[in-house]
């Protein structure tokens, strides 16, 4: 089976073009496109084999068929339950629970989403490895934003640098912040005496953090948070930077003694589809545990 087709019909606009300009103009790596030709996927015109040297005519009823990926051996696919917001041929919206890790790690060997993920698309019968858009740490939850296949990622990614990937986080911090709003612009990099943990040094990367406050609850803040940039642990690290630690993330300066994981949520992601060129936007409520950690 393969999943990953697109038709297309050219226009006047491109009348006379190479099929191999027009679909470099796509996005179509020289890469992706020897995949195509020599990997089990393959290029059509009006229903007929064509090269790249094809010279398109206005009205040209193209198909582009993409191969099937190959799924590493590592990675095994396990029935993990997946709460799905939007999923088509190309993309895949999820609400990631918290506990549960994006990818294998030496701590974590199974029970990821990308082991959920490789077991559902056996079950639907798509021929796709895994390509996570964002990535969230084990413990944080909230939307998460996946490729189905290599040339969406591709187009994601082109779009995610351009700023078109936007996304909003929750989190309740220790300490109350004194600033209704403000921007957190402070380099990060890894932390010299740690393989995990990140650090604001002057010789790390750009990072920008942008925190709205929402409410004050005793010695709580409950803050809302947008991103510039996708610095490993770039929320966490920010909000300690300043003094107000996650609850929850002890790594970085917070307690658990009312949440037992690090209080922070993917509350709102919104994107361009990289094919549609849609903009959409998809949310999920708060947890269960920061709910709780609010009231109480």
């Amino acid at each position: 089976m393969n999943d990953f087709t697109l038709r297309l019909t050219i226009t006047a606009q491109e009348h006379g073009m190479l099929l191999k300009e027009y679909v470099q103009r796509m996005g179509i790596s020289k890469r992706m496109l020897a995949d195509i030709k020599f990997g089990g996927g393959d290029l059509l015109v009006n229903g007929e084999h064509v090269t790249v040297r094809y010279v398109l005519q206005e009205g040209d009823e193209l198909v582009i068929l993409f191969p099937p990926e190959k799924v590493s051996e590592s990675l095994q696919p396990e029935a993990i339950p997946l709460d799905i917001l939007f999923e088509d041929g190309h993309v895949l919206v999820l609400n990631k629970k918290p506990f549960l890790s994006s990818i294998p790690s030496r701590e974590h060997p199974s029970g990821s989403l990308a082991n959920g993920l490789i077991h559902y698309y056996r079950q639907t019968g798509c021929q796709a490895t895994v390509h996570l858009v964002s990535r969230l740490d084990r413990d944080t939850s909230g939307v998460m934003l996946v490729a189905k296949h290599r040339f969406a990622h591709s187009l994601l990614s082109g779009l995610q640098k351009k700023g078109e990937v936007k996304r909003q986080y929750r989190a309740v911090v220790h300490g109350l912040i004194r600033e209704e709003s403000g921007t957190i612009d402070a380099p990060i990099g890894r932390k010299a005496t740690s393989i995990i943990e990140r650090a604001v040094i002057p010789e790390g990367q750009k990072a920008v953090t942008h925190f709205k406050v929402n409410s004050r609850i005793g010695q709580l803040t409950d803050v809302s948070l947008s991103l510039e940039t996708g610095r490993t642990h770039q929320i966490r690290v920010h909000m300690s930077h300043i003094g107000h630690p996650l609850c929850g993330d002890t790594l970085y300066g917070g307690t658990r003694d009312a949440i037992k994981r690090q209080a922070l949520h993917s509350e709102r992601l919104t994107f361009i589809h990289p094919l549609t060129r849609e903009k959409l936007t998809f949310s999920a409520p708060l947890p269960q545990d920061i709910q709780q950690l609010l009231e109480s």
